[in-house]
């Protein structure tokens, strides 16, 4: 009977959950495009547009030889723009929802996971722009691109837990709101987003392994761009450190919520 009322419990608290999910991503898309004439349009048209200005300029600046550059180019922007929008996002989720958590009592983790929900939707319409790329650059898809949920799956918990871990810290140390655009500003200047990893120095190559993004935009490049099939070391890494970085999310938002009310 304790088992059935437990369970029955659980199924409504992930079934509210799930809803108040859906509404506040549902609110954000109407917001992001409201009054916008092109609407959705613009998560494929902003890729391609940053795509093409980049590779103007990268391209001349450093004079460096990618094979079909702007699908390298756009296919590692994409992907840390997912990260650095969810995160910026979730950064400031519990916060701006200060009214809200003081008035009812809800799942205080929803706030930054739905920051990652949304902007996976949207990276979800952006793989137009990278379709349109590999067409233009006659680059044939391969079967290799059916790892490609599973390449989301670990940006996903890494991006979630992110959010939870940067959420819980600006609640309580708002500085952590400003630093957190440096921190990855800089980051994205150290991945090899733009140049290959070749030109930097031996020490920050070796350094790279030790980058989640790069190694996420690497399994990306491999599958979309290069027609290699990542490795059991290469998922294992890539799960590795997505799973680390949401358990440490989720062991310092839980820490923390509870006193949440009192300083947002």
């Amino acid at each position: 009977m304790l088992s059935f009322l437990f369970m029955n419990t659980l199924h409504s608290d992930l079934k509210r959950d799930l809803f108040v999910l859906t509404s506040l991503v549902s609110k954000d898309f109407k917001i992001k495009y409201r009054r916008s004439v092109l609407g959705v349009a613009w998560s494929v048209l902003n890729p391609l547009l940053m795509m093409i200005v980049m590779s103007a300029v990268f391209s001349f600046m450093f004079r460096f030889e990618i094979a079909k550059y702007p699908l390298y180019l756009i296919l590692g922007m994409i992907l840390f723009n997912f990260m650095t929008n969810s995160t910026n996002g979730g950064l400031m989720s519990i916060i701006d929802s200060a009214a809200l958590l003081k008035k009812i009592r809800i799942n205080k983790a929803i706030f930054p996971i739905e920051k990652v929900v949304f902007e996976l939707l949207n990276f979800a319409i952006s793989l137009v722009a990278v379709a349109a790329v590999m067409i233009f650059f006659e680059v044939a898809p391969t079967p290799n691109l059916l790892f490609l949920p599973l390449l989301l799956v670990y940006v996903v918990f890494f991006c979630a837990g992110l959010s939870l871990l940067v959420s819980a810290l600006a609640v309580f140390f708002r500085d952590v709101v400003h630093l957190w655009s440096v921190f990855c500003l800089a980051w994205m200047y150290v991945t090899p987003i733009f140049y290959p990893v070749q030109m930097l120095p031996e020490w920050l190559q070796q350094a790279m392994d030790f980058n989640p993004m790069y190694q996420f935009i690497t399994y990306f490049r491999m599958i979309a761009l290069w027609g290699e099939t990542p490795s059991l070391v290469q998922n294992l890494i890539c799960l590795g450190m997505a799973v680390a970085t949401l358990g440490v999310g989720v062991l310092v938002f839980r820490r923390m919520q509870s006193r949440f009310i009192l300083y947002v």
